[in-house]
């Protein structure tokens, strides 16, 4: 099932999703272009996978930024086929608006929303961007690699960074 679902994405990509996912170049995948399909194809072979092995149906489906497009497919609201190329053209538009290397993300997790404040104000101070506050406790940041990484050493024991590897800053609004 899950090798089918790959397949199924590489016929609407033009190129084998499959080996780029096992094999690689992780460069290549990292790409946002590349990432957004691979993780919408992962996703729905997990959900194949589940209903494949007996799995129930929920009763609602959602999910957050690129995991909508999984739900709405999983839910049979879009065809997969369809949201592997939207996925794609996605991808293609934020890496256009943040070239390759030019932008990361890293999510804090763990500070409570005092210090998570205070760590924004942080951020923007030394030039890059609180990206959005994804929920209590975890913020995503956004800028260059550099400065993304060195912002989010987190300041306490409780708290940890947690970088995206993307190439792209796909949450990072433009200037």
């Amino acid at each position: 099932m899950v090798q089918q679902t790959f397949d199924e994405a590489s016929a609407v990509l033009g190129y084998d999703l499959w080996s780029l996912c096992q094999q690689g170049p992780e460069s290549e995948l990292g790409a946002t272009e590349k990432t957004q399909p691979a993780m919408l194809a992962a996703g729905v072979a997990t959900w194949r996978a589940w209903l494949q092995h007996g799995g129930p149906m929920p009763i609602a489906m959602a999910g957050h930024s690129l995991g909508e497009y999984t739900a709405l497919v999983c839910s049979q609201a879009l065809d997969f086929r369809v949201a592997v190329d939207l996925v794609r053209f996605r991808g293609q538009a934020m890496q256009r608006a943040v070239p390759l290397g030019e932008g990361a993300m890293a999510a804090v997790l763990g500070l409570d929303d005092a210090e998570l404040a205070a760590a924004c104000r942080r951020r923007l101070r030394a030039g890059g961007r609180a990206g959005e506050l994804q929920r209590a406790g975890q913020v995503v940041i956004a800028g260059t690699p550099q400065r993304s990484h060195a912002q989010s050493r987190p300041r306490k024991r409780a708290a940890r960074n947690a970088p995206w590897r993307f190439l792209s800053a796909c949450h990072l609004t433009a200037a």
